[in-house]
């Protein structure tokens, strides 16, 4: 599929939007009241901190909504506004966090049911409108419900745009597209449908393999290629072939990923072209274009920051499937930090308990959760986490201690 001529056509459609309403000022008030926070801007002017008895909270300098977040929820909401009667589903969660959903749902939006990793979209109707979310959606979702005579509103936050039209100028120029991400992460899945030959590196150990793949070239013979396809089956594009399609690759990534991971991937093909080819030749090997998301790169690192200080514990806050969260909980329990994400604030309490998610593990309960005596707690959230969740969190973190 020609990709640039279908999103040509489609942007030219008038069932298509991706502006906005201009109904921003009759959303703004919901807005506020839903996600702004009073004590979280008032923390943000004096400090980030905030000290009660014998807790002491440190914020990070970053974190919490993000541009296109803020941009993606208020389309959302102008959208049931400009729509007050017509069905409107999305197709997936608009962004990452319980909440806000929970919010659209209470609007009557209608979210599109998956299974197994697959959407279905059988209830969709023509003249339905449909909003794709900020992390968007794939050539192919686009194209059935242009297709099928939707209504769509694209939230799609533009530095993923960014990345699809990195993978579209490999495309074009015949390169591979080596994306760092995760392989059913929505985004990534949006991004490979508009690469043309693909390869998903999970990290930095997988980039690896493949370089090693493209040093040893034929080395191994067919079993160690038949160990490769194995696996990577399910992370590259239909046909590929590591024989063929690795010998001139560009880098891109799925926005929410570990900003130094993704710069040391770009940095090791780069490396593993040169030794391959030499440097005359590296410029027909290797291509890369930053598609580093300035929001996830200054969250990230505000933890860095914050992880310098001296903690006793760290508190996370963002949806579970919410990448760019979890590598913020990656960053403190790097530096060995007692660390707890949660995607809400109901997961504190009743007493001095949490239910929380380990980094890579299933949902547990620890109790006693807060120790004795004066306490350093540091605090984050995700681009997803409205400022009113943090709030939130750190009004039961003040009744706890007080308790």
């Amino acid at each position: 599929m020609d990709t640039r001529a279908f999103k040509r056509s489609l942007h030219h459609s008038d069932r298509y939007n991706r502006r906005g309403f201009g109904r921003a000022e009759e959303v703004a008030g919901s807005l506020e009241q839903a996600y702004q926070s009073d004590l979280i801007a008032s923390l943000r002017e004096n400090g980030y901190g905030l000290e009660h008895g014998r807790l002491k909270v440190k914020l990070a300098e970053a974190f919490g909504f993000c541009w296109g977040v803020e941009r993606a929820v208020a389309m959302a909401y102008e959208t049931r506004r400009h729509y007050p009667t017509e069905r409107i589903w999305i197709t997936n969660e608009i962004i990452h966090n319980p909440s806000v959903n929970d919010h659209l749902r209470e609007m009557n939006v209608l979210f599109i049911s998956v299974e197994d990793g697959v959407k279905d979209f059988s209830e969709v109707a023509s003249g339905d409108v449909v909003i794709l979310p900020a992390f968007g959606a794939t050539v192919q979702e686009m194209q059935l419900l242009n297709e099928r005579g939707c209504h769509i509103v694209d939230t799609t936050c533009p530095w993923v745009s960014k990345v699809w039209n990195t993978v579209e100028k490999h495309k074009k120029h015949a390169f591979t597209s080596i994306i760092h991400g995760k392989v059913k992460h929505e985004e990534t899945l949006a991004t490979s449908s508009f690469a043309g030959t693909y390869l998903v590196v999970l990290d930095l150990a997988e980039a690896q393999l493949v370089c090693d793949y493209i040093l040893k070239r034929g080395e191994g013979g067919a079993e160690q290629r038949e160990a490769f396809m194995q696996r990577f089956a399910k992370a590259s594009s239909p046909g590929f072939d590591p024989d063929r399609d690795l010998m001139r690759v560009g880098v891109a990534n799925q926005t929410t990923m570990l900003k130094s991971e993704t710069e040391e991937i770009g940095r090791l093909f780069e490396r593993t072209m040169l030794q391959r080819f030499g440097p005359t030749e590296l410029n027909d090997h290797f291509l890369a274009f930053n598609t580093i998301c300035d929001a996830t790169q200054e969250r990230q690192d505000a933890m860095f920051a914050l992880v310098d200080e001296p903690l006793d514990l760290m508190v996370v806050i963002g949806g579970y499937n919410s990448s760019n969260t979890t590598h913020l909980q990656e960053i403190a329990v790097s530096r060995g930090i007692r660390s707890f994400h949660i995607d809400t604030p109901d997961r504190i309490g009743p007493g001095n308990r949490i239910e929380h998610k380990p980094l890579g593990g299933d949902l547990e309960v620890v109790e006693p959760f807060l120790p004795e005596g004066s306490l350093r707690v540091g605090i984050t959230s995700g681009a997803s986490t409205p400022d009113r969740v943090v709030e939130d969190v750190i009004s039961r973190l003040i009744d706890l201690s007080d308790s």
